[in-house]
This record gives C-alpha cells, sequence and structure tokens, in this order.
C-alpha cells in the first residue's frame, strides 16, 4: 500500500510540474527564469521549498533527534539573519534584475550596474557550477533516504529515481514547472508535519508524558542553548544568524526573486516566505523531538532517518506514501532549481548563443549533462545530506554574499575588487574547515566577512565609484 501511495502521488506531482508546459513560451528566458512573471505567493512558498527541502526534513530533523531543543537557534539564527539581509538587499536586487541581458546569477553580478564584467562573470558562473552541482548530489541523496526506509529500496535507485523525474521536470517547463511543484509540495507537507506531531504526540502519552520522556533522555536535551561555554552559545548562534545572511548568494533561491512579477510585490512575496518559513522550521523541530521517544538513539541508527522512520510508525500507509512522495517531490523541485542555475551559469555566462531555440537546447542539454555529474557524487559519495547541504550552503555564501552586500549598498565594484571579494571568501571558508574550526562557528561567518574585510585594500588598488548614478 505504502509503495502504491508513493508511486500514485509522485505522479500527481510530477503531472503538476508536467503541466507547466501549457505556459511555456519556448524560449531560453522563459525556461531559466519563468519569463519574471510569477506571482508573490507562488515566489515566496517556492524560495521557501527550495531553501530547505532535503535540509530540513531530512537534516534539521536529524540534528534536532540528535542534539535536542537547543538546534532551535539554527532556526532562530537563520530565519533573523534571512530578513536582515532581505530588507537590506532585495529590492535593490530586483531593480538590477530588470535588466534583459540578467538571465543567471552570474549575469546578475555583472551587470548590476550596467557594466559588462565578462571575468568575474565566468568566474561566478564557474563557482557556481561546481558547488550547486555538489549541493544538487545532496538532494538526490536526500531523496534516496526516504525511499531506502520506507520502501526498502537500495539507495541507489532512489537516486536514479530523483534524476530522471528531474530531467522530465526539466524538459518540460524549466524553472516554472519547479515553482508549480515547490508549492504543492510545501502543502502537503505542512500537513504531512502536522500529522506526525499529532500521531508522535498520541505515540508519546500526550504533552506531559512527551515532554517527561523528552527530560530522560539526558540533562540538556530539552535546553535551550547547546551544552557548553557562553562564549560557545554565542559563536554557535552568531554561525547561524551568518547561515540566513548568506541567503543572498545561493542563486537557485535568488533567481526565484529574479522571477517575481512586480516590485509591488516584493513585501507580499515576504509574507509568504517567512510565514511558511517559520511553519515549517517549528514543525520539524517538534517532529524532531518526537521521533527521539518513538524509537530512541542507537549506534546502528541514522539520525537523518528520523522523519519516514516517524511516518511509518505512526500514520496509515495511504498518508505514510503520500507524504514521503511529498518528501521526494520537495528534494526532486530544488534538485531541479541547482541543476537549472547550472545551466544558466553555462549557456548565459560563459557562452553566447544567437538563435533563440538554439540556446534553449543548450541548456536543456546541459542540464541533463550537470544531472549525470551530480549523480554520480550522490552514488559514491558517503557524506550526510546535512553535512554536504551546509557545505555547499557555506561556500556559496562565502563567495557571493559580500559582493552582494556592496552592490546593493550603491557600490560600483571594479571587475578586480569583485574577483578579490569571491576568492577571499571561499578561501577563508575552506582554511576555517580545514582548521577543524567549524563545530565552533559555522564556516560561512569568517567566509562572508573576510570577503567584506578585503574590499578595502582591493578597492584601493582598484577604485571604483562610491555610488551607482
Amino acid at each position: 500500500m505504502i509503495t502504491a501511495s508513493f508511486l500514485l502521488s509522485l505522479l500527481l506531482f510530477l503531472a503538476i510540474g508536467l503541466a507547466s508546459v501549457v505556459k511555456s513560451r519556448n524560449s531560453a528566458e522563459d525556461y531559466l527564469v519563468a519569463g519574471k512573471t510569477v506571482p508573490a505567493w507562488l515566489a515566496g512558498l517556492s524560495a521557501v521549498a527550495t531553501n530547505n527541502s532535503g535540509f530540513m526534513f531530512i537534516g534539521m530533523i536529524g540534528l534536532t533527534y540528535a542534539t535536542g531543543l537547543s538546534s532551535v537557534w539554527l532556526m532562530v539564527g537563520w530565519i533573523v539573519g534571512d530578513l536582515l539581509v532581505s530588507l537590506l538587499v532585495l529590492r535593490p536586487l530586483y531593480v538590477a534584475s530588470r535588466s534583459p541581458r540578467v538571465h543567471s546569477y552570474g549575469g546578475l553580478l555583472a551587470h548590476w550596474h550596467g557594466a559588462d564584467n565578462h571575468t568575474l562573470r565566468r568566474l561566478v558562473g564557474f563557482l557556481t557550477i561546481i558547488f550547486l552541482t555538489l549541493y544538487a548530489a545532496a538532494q538526490l541523496k536526500a531523496g534516496s533516504k526516504a525511499t531506502a526506509v520506507l520502501l526498502t529500496w537500495e539507495p541507489g535507485w532512489g537516486i536514479l529515481l530523483s534524476a530522471t523525474i528531474v530531467l522530465l521536470y526539466s524538459a518540460a517547463g524549466g524553472l516554472r514547472a519547479s515553482i508549480w511543484t515547490d508549492a504543492a509540495q510545501s502543502l502537503v507537507m505542512l500537513l504531512g508535519m502536522g500529522m506526525l506531531i499529532i500521531g508522535g504526540l498520541e505515540l508519546a502519552g500526550g504533552w506531559e508524558s512527551a515532554l517527561t520522556k523528552m527530560s530522560a533522555i539526558d540533562s540538556n536535551y530539552l535546553g535551550w542553548f547547546p551544552d557548553t561555554t557562553s562564549t560557545g552559545i554565542v559563536l554557535f548562534i552568531l554561525g547561524w544568524l551568518f547561515g540566513g545572511i548568506a541567503v543572498v548568494g545561493q542563486p537557485h533561491i535568488v533567481i526565484r526573486f529574479i522571477s517575481l512579477d512586480s516590485a509591488s510585490h516584493i513585501n507580499r512575496m515576504r509574507l509568504y516566505y517567512y510565514g511558511w518559513f517559520t511553519l515549517f522550521y517549528g514543525a520539524t523541530i517538534m517532529v524532531g523531538l518526537l521521533s527521539r521517544i518513538a524509537f530512541p538513539e542507537s549506534s546502528a541508527f541514522d539520525a537523518e532517518l528520523a522523519l519516514p522512520t516517524m511516518a511509518q510508525q505512526v500514520l496509515p500507509e495511504l498518508l505514510t506514501g503520500l507524504v514521503l512522495a511529498a518528501l521526494f517531490a520537495a528534494t526532486l523541485s530544488t534538485a531541479d532549481s541547482l541543476i537549472l542555475s547550472c545551466s544558466a551559469a553555462v549557456t548565459r555566462d560563459f557562452v553566447q548563443h544567437p538563435g533563440r531555440m538554439h540556446a534553449l537546447w543548450v541548456a536543456k542539454l546541459t542540464t541533463a549533462s550537470v544531472l549525470g555529474i551530480a549523480v554520480f557524487i550522490a552514488l559514491t559519495g558517503a557524506d550526510s545530506v546535512f553535512a554536504l547541504v551546509l557545505d555547499a550552503w557555506g561556500l556559496l555564501g562565502s563567495a557571493f554574499t559580500p559582493l552582494v552586500l556592496f552592490l546593493a549598498l550603491g557600490r560600483r565594484v571594479a571587475q578586480p575588487t569583485g574577483i578579490v571579494m569571491i576568492l577571499s571568501g571561499v578561501g577563508t571558508f575552506l582554511l576555517w574547515q580545514q582548521a577543524g574550526m567549524a563545530n565552533t562557528l559555522y564556516s560561512v561567518a569568517p567566509g562572508i566577512l573576510a570577503g567584506v574585510l578585503s574590499y578595502l585594500p582591493a578597492n584601493y588598488l582598484w577604485p571604483g565609484q562610491r555610488r551607482s548614478e
């Protein structure tokens, strides 16, 4: 019954994505940025789903299962950082994206003030391809973890099924197909998370019994802060604050903001985005806590399997299949967005194509090629979804966030200065990781700070105008 429900539900999500072809304009612009005509509610829900998906439903629940209530600071820091940078950056970013030359993240940064920074654009495109392919592999792995538990499939089959559906999405409607399925799976997953919370509480014997059982796990499981020093707590929260700020360095999310239909709808999109964001994060923390008492920790149990295992225990088989399909669709639509951003980087940041249809088909063939690389990484890599996503997110945020901040503040950043900022951020992130400091402070924080600080000496050597005219 679970398998039948999963496959039927997955077909429904696939049909929603394929239905987007009716709105397709058969152009590269429509394929890559949905014609920049997406309404506020769709852009907001899609941005949240793409922001999280496998990270939230597999990684975040697994983190809460393992560490307890203190994981709430990841939610608080991330959302606060995201909101702060949105208020500073989003409107000027949207205005810059209206240029007809902007169909990729690299194009946005290179042409922000109308300049033609070809070297900068190619560097952004190159890093986008490298880091987002790694990110896409994490999403494929997340989907395979769910099918391995509930359908007892080998992980490889889940990864291959994911890749096949992503290819169908991409061939049909590009970014619009991804956005439509994002909205559908968001609604189903929120409903499913609600059912998991209700079922988990019933299994635990109610609120009071659940709290008693959680308290008995260890003395700090329901502690608001991690079991460390005051300095450690501050650095823990600060790291996740910078994790939220790094959202403007994520090409696959920024492209959702670019696709919005009107600047007058930015505040409305924020309302959908942060409302949905908070609901999802709160629900994942509750499910993570309840899953720990539903099946106690053991050395043989992978914490990132908490959600599918919980669904199997507390939901009827029909609903278990539906939730699994929604989770699977969530990881697919995010993987699709990541792959499409890579396609945009290849077709817009590296090469120019004169023919409209020629450019569209090159974009689709590029999508298939990058997807193949992501599948290989997912099949051969051993890292957890949580670690893979944090590494990719941190590298992108360290590379691009400092430059976006200065551009949004009206600075005309000279091309060499922008390149120095990007390389400083990436280099610092990698050095921080290599030094083993990531457990003390999320590496994206020193990465972003290094990029920001490198602006001063670089701008002294290659001065740009202080403000745009």
